[in-house]
C-alpha cells in the first residue's frame, strides 16, 4: 500500500512537472503558427500593417504572435460592371479641337451650329459630360444667349457700344490699333472668352432658346479660333 501511494506522488510531483516542462515550449510554438496562419488567410486589405506580440510561459522560450491591423491606406480596388447604363461602365475620356471660325462683321453671331458641326463626330460619343470653349482673343468674346430672332444679337450691339465709348472724347491710352481697340477690349472682358456647356447623350444640352454667340468688337473682320474641349463618359 506504501508503494503504490509512493508510485502515485512521484507520478504527480515529478514526472507530470518534468513532462509539461518538456512539452509546453512546443505547445506555443504550434499556436504561435496558428495564429500566423490564420493572419495570412486575412484579405490583402487587412494585412497592411501588423504588431507582435510575445507570451513567455514559465520556464518557455518567447513565442512571437503576429496580430493584423483592420486599417489599410491602400486604394479600394475600383468597381466594375456589366450594365451599358451605367455611368460605372466606362472610364472619363477627353477629346480637343481647335476651330477656326471666318473673319465676321463687327457685331453679335450665332455660330452653335458652325461649332456642332466642327465637334460633332467625337461630341456623339459622350453620354454625360462638359463642352469647354476657350476663345483664344482679346478683342472679340463668347456668350450664350438668344438663338432666334436677329433684334437680340443687334440690341447687344448697341447696347455695348452706348456703354464703351469709342473715338477721339473717349478716355482711353491704348489706342496704337485705333480707336475701337481699346473699347474691344473692355467688351471682351465683359462677356468673357470662355463657355461651359453640359454634354447629354451626345448633344450640347442647351435650353430651347439658347445658343452660342460670337460677339466680335472690331471693325477690321479677322478669323478667330475657339479651342473645344470635351471631357465626360
Amino acid at each position: 500500500m506504501c508503494g503504490a501511494k509512493w508510485a502515485l506522488a512521484f507520478i504527480k510531483y515529478m514526472v507530470v512537472p518534468l513532462i509539461t516542462l518538456i512539452i509546453t515550449p512546443y505547445v506555443w510554438n504550434i499556436v504561435g503558427l496558428s495564429w500566423n496562419k490564420v493572419g495570412s488567410d486575412l484579405e490583402p486589405t487587412m494585412q497592411s500593417s501588423s504588431v507582435f506580440l510575445a507570451a513567455k510561459p514559465p520556464g518557455a522560450a518567447w513565442a512571437p504572435l503576429r496580430v493584423n491591423s483592420l486599417y489599410t491606406s491602400r486604394s479600394p480596388t475600383p468597381t466594375t460592371t456589366n450594365d451599358p447604363n451605367s455611368m460605372a461602365a466606362t472610364g472619363p475620356k477627353w477629346a480637343q479641337k481647335t476651330i477656326t471660325l471666318p473673319p465676321q462683321r463687327r457685331g453679335c453671331h450665332l455660330i452653335t451650329p458652325k461649332i456642332v458641326k466642327e465637334i460633332g463626330q467625337d461630341l456623339s460619343e459622350f453620354k454625360c459630360g462638359l463642352a469647354h470653349l476657350f476663345l483664344q482673343h482679346t478683342s472679340a468674346s463668347l456668350t450664350i444667349n438668344e438663338n432666334y430672332d436677329s433684334d437680340v444679337r443687334e440690341d447687344t450691339e448697341t447696347f455695348l457700344n452706348r456703354i464703351v465709348p469709342e473715338g477721339r472724347s473717349a478716355p482711353w491710352k491704348h489706342t496704337m490699333e485705333g480707336p475701337d481697340d481699346m473699347p474691344a477690349h473692355i467688351k471682351s472682358s465683359m462677356f468673357g472668352c470662355t463657355l461651359t456647356v453640359p454634354i447629354t447623350n451626345g448633344q450640347l444640352n442647351m435650353g430651347t432658346w439658347q445658343g452660342i454667340w460670337l460677339c466680335e468688337h472690331r471693325d477690321q473682320a479677322t478669323p478667330r479660333k475657339v479651342v473645344v474641349t470635351l471631357n465626360g463618359i
